[in-house]
């Protein structure tokens, strides 16, 4: 019987403390927009605490190329993630990148290569096709499992985050600033923080005009 109450009283203090530890983590909010006050979409928002580690469990995604674009334009994913690039075009592609995050090439291929990549260092990967030069997109690869990306409305939701100090950092493809200049810290408590705002400088990405399509003079 004794065994039996102590066993209780064991668990009992497990869902106490779980409850405590779910209890304690909040949302924060980040909106991004530009200098107009305009919201902007791809921007990504990083949490990072010194406790905090990106789980082993392996993520997988998929960045598309299709209409001879690679989809989505910007992906967020935690390291360890395995990104498949199916061509859904009826020509082949050739996707690599020189990032140091991770160089990586596909020779000249139609369909679904064999083999995924994974992505497996932090930082950012610029994706580029061999073939088709205005084919740009980029992976981000966070070593946080507290990010996210903003949508149309510029918005991006870190969920979960336990009690404690934090300090939120904002990419974007086209931000004028580095990521690092944009630090800013937040203390999470049990309560929901005060939104975080970031104003992004955005320049114009450098990127070689589209060639014709069959049939048209014009470029897209």
């Amino acid at each position: 019987m004794m065994a039996l109450k102590t066993g209780m009283v064991r668990a009992g203090m497990l869902l106490a403390a779980i409850w405590t530890a779910n209890s304690s983590a909040a949302t924060l909010l980040v909106k991004v927009t530009d200098e107009q006050g305009n919201p902007v979409a791809d921007a990504v928002a990083v949490a990072r605490t010194g406790t905090a580690r990106v789980p082993a469990s392996r993520a997988k995604r998929i960045v598309d190329q299709l209409d001879k674009e690679f989809m989505p334009y910007v992906s967020a994913v935690p390291m360890g993630t395995d990104i498949a690039f199916p061509n859904k075009d009826n020509v082949r592609h050739h996707v690599y990148s020189l990032s140091a995050a991770k160089k990586f090439e596909l020779p000249l291929y139609a369909g679904t290569p064999a083999q995924p990549v994974r992505f497996d260092k932090p930082g950012v990967v610029t994706l580029g096709c061999n073939i088709h030069d205005w084919m740009i997109a980029h992976v981000y690869v966070s070593d946080s499992p507290y990010f996210g990306q903003s949508g149309a409305n510029g918005q991006i939701k870190l969920d979960d985050l336990p009690a404690g100090d934090y300090v939120v950092t904002l990419w974007h493809p086209r931000a004028a600033q580095a990521e690092s200049a944009t630090a800013q810290t937040v203390k999470i408590a049990a309560a929901a923080p005060a939104p975080l705002s970031f104003t992004v400088r955005l320049k114009k990405e450098f990127r070689p005009r589209r060639a014709p399509t069959a049939g048209q003079g014009s470029y897209r």
